[in-house]
């Protein structure tokens, strides 16, 4: 791989240059007066990014993983029922691991490139009337398929069941790039990362607790230790750390959010969906599909796009490698070898991202499929001109 070429892979992604320079520092004390303003800082530009008001942030010395796990032992107890689907690879590391500390799922087998199914999910809460179920979990946007399911529509489904469970969300792939609402959706705990959608090297686990998860953090929880929740609570009221913490990560952090709040959430968001559209734009004009079973269910941050039956996909994110030093992302677990990733997130431009889909078009051709060379870049094209044109004639 060139470290010249951007990586469209969904994370880690690229960073800006003045992001890792703010993770460059000299050693500061973190038991110093200066570090509770950067800590509380790093803190309240997450819950900006949120959109929250209420949110509880913790931040670990971790990655999205530490954050499921603070999720689940903080909250519940051995023997706690689990409301889950599996779709995709990272849904499915989640029940397993609720499994590993003992937990009961329950969980439906969902055909991957399909959304998390709320129907289902409303059907077992209305016959929960005993209130077993403690916690649903969601992957908010599953980074295997491509595939953003509906938050607010299972928060919906809790309330019309009138059910007391707590809503865990996944927001790994999609919190900092996509239009995440913890407060408008009723989220109680949503975790993420840093080497995603808030564009810096992997090393932080993040999650955000409501109100009502931390008076449940409160009633007992699974075993834990390095991952307590009221330990970093107690710490963070004197502004320190239970022990040692990342500084220059959490310095990276606060830039990212200023960065982000900078350009306007919104407009983030449009520049998400504006490359990605310019992504499947390119996909049509291959004559491939999407893993992603329909429209509504498209993911801005990631598309996995099929191969012809027979053709491992795994082909093109090596070839892409070896041959013009840019990586892609592997299709992982039940759609391993059959899909290849776009990742289309975080710091990424549309003029990056025709390097991208330029470089996906000569690796698909060197390996003799069906692929007209440009015909990918020109669809694309056609979506990046539209996309600004109505911008260039309003500041004109």
């Amino acid at each position: 791989m060139s470290l010249q070429n951007p990586v469209f892979i969904p994370g880690p992604t690229n960073m800006p240059e003045a992001l890792r320079r703010a993770c460059d520092l000299p050693t500061i004390d973190h038991r110093s007066a200066t570090f509770p303003n950067l800590l509380n800082a790093a803190r309240s530009g997450v819950r900006d990014v949120l959109k929250s008001q209420v949110a509880d942030v913790f931040i670990f010395p971790s990655t999205g993983t530490g954050g499921w796990e603070t999720a689940i032992a903080n909250t519940l107890r051995p023997g706690d029922t689990v409301l889950a689907a599996r779709n995709g690879m990272f849904s499915h590391k989640w029940i397993k691991m609720c499994q590993d500390f003992g937990l009961r799922p329950i969980f439906k087998d969902v055909t991957w490139g399909e959304g998390f199914p709320t129907d289902w999910a409303e059907d077992q809460l209305a016959k929960d009337t005993g209130h077993r179920i403690k916690a649903v979990l969601i992957t908010h946007n599953e980074t295997a398929t491509g595939v953003t399911s509906n938050v607010a529509a299972l928060r919906k489904a809790l309330s019309d069941t009138n059910h007391p469970a707590l809503l865990f969300v996944d927001g790994v792939s999609s919190i900092g790039s996509m239009d995440f609402r913890f407060d408008d959706w009723g989220v109680d705990v949503a975790v993420t990362g840093s080497q995603k959608g808030f564009m810096l090297p992997a090393g932080l686990g993040i999650a955000a607790f409501s109100p009502k998860a931390m008076r449940a953090t409160e009633q007992g929880g699974l075993p834990r230790g390095y991952f307590n929740i009221q330990d970093m609570a107690a710490s963070y009221k004197t502004g320190g750390y239970p022990y040692t913490p990342s500084v220059g990560m959490l310095n990276g952090l606060k830039e990212s959010c200023d960065m982000l709040m900078g350009e306007g959430l919104e407009a983030v968001f449009a520049r998400h969906r504006r490359i990605a559209d310019g992504v499947r734009a390119a996909v049509r004009a291959w004559g491939l599909d999407i893993c992603a079973a329909h429209p509504d269910l498209y993911s801005d941050t990631v598309t996995a796009i099929k191969t012809p039956a027979g053709f491992d996909a795994g082909q093109i994110v090596a070839h892409a490698e070896h041959a013009y030093g840019v990586s892609f992302g592997a299709g992982l677990g039940d759609v391993a070898g059959k899909v290849f990733r776009i990742g289309h997130l975080g710091s990424l431009t549309d003029v990056m991202t025709l390097s991208g889909i330029a470089t996906a078009e000569m690796a698909m051709v060197d390996l003799g499929l069906d692929i007209t060379p440009g015909s990918g870049v020109a669809a694309a094209q056609n979506v990046y001109r539209k996309g600004k044109s109505s911008t260039l004639s309003e500041a004109a």
